[in-house]
């Protein structure tokens, strides 16, 4: 497990918790059935149980975590079902959203686009996997920025936690950066374009591949899984 204990004053010390926890589970540095401890981990952050209880329950309801009355909390297996559903709506969404970009777009946007692409290939090079799941996410959630549509964004990021732990799997070997980030240049191509049928089809064809690469990852990592 991950050992970050400083937590920012100036934010809310639940949120902050909540996303260190996620991250953990999200990178694999916490496997399925690992039980969670309030006390272990407001000792760990120096913090009352108030907020790590806080922070579980946002855990439990993005599908990471199951808290059983009396008995503790544990990290939960992955659920097929969940990752089904969640790539579902967030192709919906994201779909949508692109089309409606691509009649907004300006050239400052553009560029914002063109430099997070550089950032990716930078981290690529650089073997830092971290920070190119990072960047991947930020691409995404700048273009519901682009679309004006803060919300889309905030819906897929309440969704997608379960998704997250199957496209981190697979990064290494299966859904490699490198071919992600080639998807990412057909969208941002298609956007400087003006072009919404492409956008759309370059973020449709982006999004299949969370879905091809889930059954591989299932394959080779079947105790991480559930069928629920």
């Amino acid at each position: 497990m991950a050992v970050e204990t400083q937590l920012n004053p100036t934010q809310p010390v639940n949120q902050q918790i909540y996303r260190i926890l996620r991250r953990d589970i999200v990178h694999c540095l916490i496997p399925p059935g690992t039980p969670l401890s309030e006390k272990d981990v407001s000792v760990r952050f120096d913090v009352s149980r108030q907020p790590v209880r806080e922070a579980f329950i946002k855990l439990a309801e993005n599908g990471l975590i199951q808290i059983r009355p009396q008995r503790g909390s544990y990290v939960n297996k992955i659920s097929l079902s969940q990752v089904r559903n969640g790539c579902f709506v967030r192709q919906a969404i994201e779909r949508a959203v692109v089309r409606r970009a691509a009649g907004m777009i300006d050239d400052a946007q553009c560029y914002q686009l063109e430099k997070n692409l550089q950032q990716q290939r930078i981290a690529i090079d650089r073997h830092q996997i971290n920070d190119f799941f990072q960047l991947d996410d930020e691409f995404h959630q700048t273009l519901s920025a682009i679309a004006d549509c803060k919300l889309a964004w905030d819906t897929i990021e309440n969704i997608k936690a379960t998704i997250d732990r199957v496209r981190y799997m697979s990064l290494d070997h299966i859904s490699s950066p490198e071919m992600l980030l080639r998807q990412h240049h057909d969208i941002f191509a298609a956007l400087e374009k003006r072009d919404a049928d492409a956008v759309e089809n370059a973020m449709a064809l982006h999004l299949h591949e969370i879905s091809e690469s889930v059954l591989l990852i299932k394959q080779e990592n079947s105790d991480w899984f559930s069928e629920e």
